[in-house]
């Protein structure tokens, strides 16, 4: 069944009950206001410090998003963007384009113009729903992104080269639509990354969804009497994925917006938190302002918070053994996935095996893995090779990339690109990764990006980034510069020149040396990372 009968259900049979709330902690002045007062107020009134909205609006929500896109043109099968900051209006809009039978594109809020413009080109958008946060970067391609699309603003105040969303569906019908689809109906577009850096279009059926849904339930038997706090961003396949585990029972869900410890302390106190999804740069704030008395569990109704669960990057075992000694009774849980395959959950460490913290896991729910050599056969344990899986939320295809495709599905396994090894028990650890994406928090960078625009600089002559071990991010970008001779360069003018960077891209740490290349001409990255003496977190705790 697709995934939209899991609304339509919460809506007949727990209409009354809230769904979603959204928490914007750094508002101030803010009042709390109901949804029916949300659709009537003015933008400043909007940024409320609690809004919610029950399953049987949510519902409602999404038809008249539906009723609009059809009425406005689209056909089933057609794709839809969506281009927002976390918010209430966020999962109404995805549901809304899934019940139309049209095809949701989330779009990284990060991404600049250029990134947006080739993201929408590459998943032939047909039409792009955008917040107030975007107008900037939209309004540089305006005049290339409406060709042939249509750009519907998603706030107040909307600009001259958008159709203004609210107008648009304020008399729409809130009725459920009688558009047939079936697990085979394709349902979304998730972007992912190689080494490059250019954007993949993965291509996902109901079919993933629904599986995805089932196994977040499975694996942290979410129940109606759960509360779950997502605080990553909605765009992203962990966020949304976990979050359809409350789906699939019809319990509330909190958006958090806003990463300090007292904010979330606070959203789970207040709103009665169960299950809380964590960063590693998150956990560690948490555990450092705890460590400084700057917050005081006594403060705080904490009780009923039983489950906290990582996932996006390998989490150092000292950090649970660290959380454990706060949080005695909670349980812990890792998750491992891929946008490729819908999301975290093909592995996952699993409530029961606490002790095996380090490793990622076991097979999830419905899922297979194995390990195989450079020539695609099956290895033995403990011995690395690339990790491969195998289940029903394996994505359709890179869409419109036939090559790629064929590259990483192999009768019907997914060659994740991640090198791991699996112990006599079962558990699967990472080891390496065979790509050179830095992951920095959760978010992933792209080094032949940054080395591009560092070379740029007229005294750098070559450059690498690698990814540098980081307590609280777990890798940060470092750049290798060598400078052209003659010259001399410092680490200030460079991370001068790199404030045209966004933050989060610039290099972290500079170092000014020889960068090797092979006969190829390709940069040695497993030299230098050997030669600095740079391993997994992870990896060194667990020699350790």
């Amino acid at each position: 069944m697709p995934i939209i009968d899991y609304l339509e259900r919460n809506a007949r049979d727990f209409g009354n009950d809230v769904a979603l709330v959204e928490l914007n902690p750094e508002q101030e002045n803010a009042r709390k206001v109901t949804w029916k007062e949300y659709d009537l107020i003015q933008s400043t009134q909007k940024e409320s410090y609690r809004i919610s909205i029950t399953w049987g609006v949510f519902n409602e929500k999404a038809n008249r998003t539906a009723n609009m896109i059809l009425e406005r043109g689209a056909k089933k099968g057609d794709k839809v963007g969506i281009l927002l900051m976390n918010c209430l209006e966020w999962l109404p809009i995805y549901f809304g384009i899934l019940k139309a039978g049209c095809i949701a594109v989330p779009l990284n809020f990060r991404y600049d113009s250029d990134e947006i413009l080739y993201c929408a080109e590459l998943a032939d958008v047909d039409i792009l729903l955008f917040g107030h946060t975007f107008i900037g970067r939209i309004e540089a391609i305006a005049d290339k992104l409406s060709h042939n699309r249509l750009l519907i603003y998603v706030g107040d105040s909307c600009p001259t080269f958008a159709d203004n969303y609210h107008d648009l569906v304020a008399n729409c019908s809130s009725q459920n639509l009688d558009i047939p689809l079936t697990d085979d109906d394709y349902a979304a577009i998730y972007f992912s990354s190689g080494t490059t850096g250019f954007p993949k279009a993965i291509l996902h059926k109901h079919r993933s969804l629904m599986h995805a849904a089932k196994v977040e339930q499975n694996h942290h038997s979410t129940s109606k009497e759960d509360t779950f706090l997502c605080i990553p961003p909605l765009y992203h396949t962990g966020a949304k994925m976990h979050w359809f585990g409350s789906l699939v029972v019809g319990s509330k869900a909190v958006l958090l917006t806003g990463t300090k410890a007292e904010y979330i302390f606070d959203a789970v106190s207040n709103e009665h938190c169960t299950i809380v999804w964590l960063l590693v740069p998150w956990a560690q704030d948490i555990l450092d302002t705890l460590d400084r008395g700057d917050i005081k569990l006594d403060d705080y109704e904490l009780s009923q918070w039983r489950l906290m669960h990582i996932g996006a990057q390998p989490v150092p075992p000292s950090l649970i053994k660290r959380w454990k000694e706060y949080f005695p009774n909670h349980q812990y849980d890792t998750n491992y996935g891929l946008s490729e395959s819908t999301g975290p959950g093909c592995v996952h460490l699993g409530v029961e095996n606490i002790h095996k913290v380090g490793a990622i896991g076991i097979p999830g729910y419905g899922w297979e893995c194995k390990i195989v050599d450079e020539n695609g056969q099956t290895i033995t344990d403990d011995t690395p090779g690339e990790l491969c899986v195998k289940g029903p939320a394996v994505m359709e295809c890179y869409y419109k990339d036939e090559n790629a495709t064929n590259d990483v599905l192999k009768d019907g396994w997914l060659f994740t690109g991640d090198v791991a090894k699996r112990d006599e028990d079962g558990f699967y650890f990472l080891v390496d990764r065979k790509k050179d994406v830095i992951v920095s928090g959760g978010e992933n960078l792209y080094p032949v990006q940054i080395e591009d625009f560092l070379r740029k600089y007229d005294k750098v002559r070559d450059v690498a980034v690698i990814g540098f071990p980081d307590k609280r991010l777990g890798e940060i970008p470092g750049a290798i510069i060598s400078i052209k001779d003659g010259m001399e360069c410092t680490e200030e003018e460079i991370n001068e020149f790199c404030h045209e960077l966004p933050r989060y891209k610039r290099p972290k740490k500079i170092v000014f040396a020889d960068v090797p290349r092979n006969a190829t001409g390709k940069i040695e990255k497993p030299k230098l990372r050997e030669f600095y003496g740079l391993v997994n977190l992870v990896e060194k705790e667990n020699k350790d």
